[in-house]
């Protein structure tokens, strides 16, 4: 099937891109009478500069669709990038320097920053999309989380590990986390798991600075788990897989600290969205796009998430348009009235009416591929284990 054709779902959402400038449109900060600009503050230089780099290309690979078609409201959409480095600091500098000029953010990369700039999107009443799927980010109203959060990837991996008979009840998880909102996030997933299920967690923590992960791994192993998840940087996780040889038991690692380097046919790759070499029209629109771009590139997998996210980020855009007002104000209504996002099947549909509650709750479980586009195949696509509802009834 041809870019052309999967692209059908980008003309639905971006039907109001033919309003063109229809009287009494209320318009604000980051819209002209031509364009509407969205940041875009990302690690491009840091630990996850590998995915914020392929995960931006993404964003502008879907601009470029989205805008060939005519935009959103009859104005192009324009992205301001801005490299943080995952520093805290850098990225409060670079986001009181992109505020003033946007409508709002596609990405905001890593839960440090998010956390750190939270309070003032509060009083700038921007909306944004953060690069980081933390439950913690779910009480804020003026966060666009994209999909499953980490905890219940993690639950939706480790139900699956027991179907297959890989995990019993009095088996050993462990699980090797960075400190923050990402590892701590996962690992809660794992304990509520292993709670419901008979089972006990052996935990073992890292920082993002962390370059030698032999002394955790051997703590894991002496536990005697059955089953390990890793949910660190990218490196990390190539250290951990290397440091566990000769160790035969699954590897469950977050998609956020894959990298296709990894070819061990113990891991299990968990995520909310498609890898890149799905079978479904969104992940196979953003593939070709990639190709067409960048002929001589091996494509890597989040240039997929940026094309979900764009999907998301448009469907509320176009929601604005249709009621007249792309105020920052008009698009924080339209983002809480905003349910059954299609993403072309890059995630499942996303329900943003209730803050509070995760977009979707089903994941993707994924396999290394050398020979696959982004270096991933689907091993089971998007499913919800019952352990996901439990959660979800106990947090209210």
């Amino acid at each position: 099937m041809r870019a052309a054709t999967v692209l059908t779902g980008l003309l639905l959402l971006t039907a109001c891109g033919t309003a063109h400038h229809q009287p009494g449109l209320r318009t604000g900060q980051g819209v002209s009478d031509t364009t509407i600009e969205l940041g875009v503050l990302s690690d491009l230089s840091g630990p996850f500069k590998a995915q914020a780099s392929a995960r931006t290309s993404g964003y502008e690979l879907f601009v470029a669709d989205l805008n060939a078609k005519g935009g959103v409201c009859g104005r192009k959409v324009v992205l301001r990038v801005s490299d943080h480095g995952y520093d805290v600091e850098r990225a409060m500098a670079a986001y009181f320097e992109l505020e003033p000029q946007v409508l709002g953010f596609l990405d905001i990369t890593g839960a440090p920053m998010t956390a750190a700039i939270g309070p003032d999107l509060m009083q700038s009443r921007a909306l944004a999309a953060p690069a980081s799927w933390s439950a913690a980010l779910l009480g804020n109203p003026h966060m666009m989380v994209v999909g499953t959060t980490y905890d219940l990837d993690v639950i939706n991996g480790l139900d699956h590990l027991r179907q297959e008979g890989a995990l019993r009840e009095g088996a050993v998880i462990g699980h090797l986390h960075l400190l923050g909102d990402y590892g701590e996030n996962a690992l809660e997933g794992t304990t509520f798991f292993a709670a419901q299920s008979g089972m006990t967690v052996a935990s073992q923590s890292i920082t993002a600075t962390t370059n030698d992960v032999t002394a955790q791994v051997a703590a894991l192993r002496a536990a005697k788990a059955q089953a390990v998840v890793v949910t660190t940087t990218a490196s990390q996780t190539q250290l951990a897989i290397a440091a566990a040889q000769n160790w035969n038991v699954p590897f469950l690692v977050h998609v956020v600290g894959y990298d296709p380097a990894i070819t061990d046919s113990r891991v299990l790759v968990m995520s909310s969205t498609a890898p890149l070499s799905a079978d479904v029209p969104g992940a196979r629109s953003a593939a070709e796009a990639f190709r067409a771009k960048y002929p001589d590139v091996r494509p890597a997998g989040p240039v997929v998430d940026g094309y979900a996210v764009g999907l998301a980020f448009t469907a509320v855009l176009d929601k604005a348009c249709h009621t007249g007002d792309l105020t920052r104000e008009g698009v924080l209504r339209a983002f809480h009235d905003t349910n059954d996002v299609d993403t072309l099947g890059i995630t499942a549909p996303l329900h943003f009416s209730h803050t509070g509650r995760p977009s979707s709750t089903q994941s993707y479980l994924s396999k290394p591929d050398s020979a696959a586009s982004g270096g991933l195949t689907v091993v089971r696509p998007l499913f919800e284990s019952p352990l996901v509802k439990l959660k979800a009834t106990k947090a209210k």
